[in-house]
């Protein structure tokens, strides 16, 4: 038995699964939702391993909840699929780049913020003609993911842009990559994940043009989980782990560890 433990342990994340309730105290698994295809926040690798920091915050925060990294179900929860998952009761919770938003805490509540970024762009390496935000109003082709917060921005403040609305982002950089779009948007943190994948291929340009602010989205008013998550954020803060967690999924891209931001007060 003391051998099947240590693997267990060596292996904390390699348990993947495809739905189920969204577990309870009083159930021996939980179920997150998480991006599946954004490198340095939220990947399933070809072996069925997760990794990314979304991940490490999510499974720090299930462990305060009691549970092991075994007993987590992963679910992929695409941005415009996110509120759905939590009403269905699908997924106990979604750290999944998910900005706090007005309109969305209309449908579900947050826990949070854990991380502050903010709106950029990726281009390919060569490219010299886009250089920040206002430079796609030239009939630029630009690529972001159908129910997302910089989609939105671009819609409202950008309106001389041709946005083409793909469901992921992957889908995105891989069109950035075959040229049949000239830019990909979203938060910096993200575009850095894709940068540092594919080293000499793309670069982010301009200065970031937004605030986002990720929180772990859950059920609308359940107030008693979202105290619980809250106070898991701020103890993985103030121990060193969120810390680590960024340094060993983002520090490759180059990004600086930032301060962690201060809680909602809700």
């Amino acid at each position: 038995m003391a051998a099947v433990a240590a693997i267990a342990v060596a292996l904390p994340l390699s348990l993947t699964a495809c739905g189920g309730s969204g577990g309870g105290s009083d159930e021996n698994k939980i179920v997150i939702g998480t991006k599946f295809d954004q490198p340095g926040l939220g990947l399933k690798n070809p072996d069925g391993k997760m990794t990314g920091f979304d991940v490490d915050v999510a499974t720090y925060v299930a462990k305060e909840l009691g549970y092991t990294p075994e007993q987590i179900e992963w679910k992929e929860s695409p941005s415009s699929q996110r509120e759905t998952l939590i009403q269905n009761d699908q997924v106990k919770f979604i750290a999944a780049t998910y900005s706090i938003t007005d309109a969305r805490k209309e449908k579900v509540s947050f826990a949070g913020p854990y991380l502050v970024t903010g709106q950029s762009l990726l281009v390919k390496a060569d490219n010299t003609d886009i250089t920040g935000a206002p430079s796609l109003q030239n009939n630029k082709k630009l690529c972001s993911v159908s129910g997302s917060t910089p989609a939105q921005r671009i819609k409202d403040e950008y309106p001389g842009v041709q946005l083409q609305q793909y469901d992921t982002y992957s889908a995105c950089i891989e069109a950035l990559k075959n040229g049949a779009i000239d830019a990909v948007t979203t938060d910096e943190v993200i575009l850095a994940g894709y940068a540092a994948q594919s080293p000499g291929t793309f670069k982010i340009v301009g200065e970031p043009f937004s605030e986002e602010r990720y929180g772990i989205g859950l059920k609308k008013d359940d107030n008693e989980l979202q105290k619980k998550i809250n106070d898991a954020i701020a103890k993985m803060e103030s121990d060193g782990a969120w810390k680590a967690a960024f340094e060993k999924n983002l520090g490759p891209a180059g990004i600086q560890v930032p301060s962690p931001p201060a809680l909602d007060q809700n």
